[in-house]
């Protein structure tokens, strides 16, 4: 007697292990500076924006401010930020890195560059070019 055959893999499932195969890739990368993916967002909007409102940040990583807080109490506990008075206004404050911070952001970015690359070489230029085409129209 034949084995049934196998559905096909829907385009939901294999985006799904795709993604599931890019969050441990992602984990990897992480481990040597002992951050999480939300960490490493939050020192890459501080890298790019500046030193900022905790408020702004969150809005920058689209959490609550609460858990943008617990994020940078993370940070600040491991070196990498440190909060600051506003000089605008006194009673707010700024989250800006720290020197480690900054080092760390950027070992961090070189070596996700480098872990992307890695991901995507299986793919042709043309290919590459497909898929940011699509993912960009699929991105809200």
């Amino acid at each position: 007697m034949e084995e049934p055959e196998e559905p096909e893999e829907t385009l939901a499932e294999a985006f799904r292990g795709v993604a599931r195969q890019l969050r441990h890739q992602t984990l990897r990368t992480l481990a040597p500076w002992d951050v999480t993916p939300s960490q490493a967002r939050a020192l890459g909007v501080l890298t790019r924006h500046g030193s900022m409102r905790l408020g702004a940040l969150s809005e920058h990583l689209h959490i609550a401010p609460r858990s943008a807080t617990e994020v940078v109490d993370g940070l600040e506990e491991a070196g990498l930020v440190e909060r600051h008075p506003d000089p605008c206004d006194r009673r707010a404050t700024l989250v800006a890195l720290t020197a480690r911070g900054g080092q760390v952001a950027a070992g961090i970015r070189a070596a996700r560059a480098a872990e992307t690359e890695g991901f995507f070489a299986r793919l042709d230029d043309a290919d590459r070019a497909s898929l940011a085409r699509i993912l960009r129209t699929l991105r809200p």
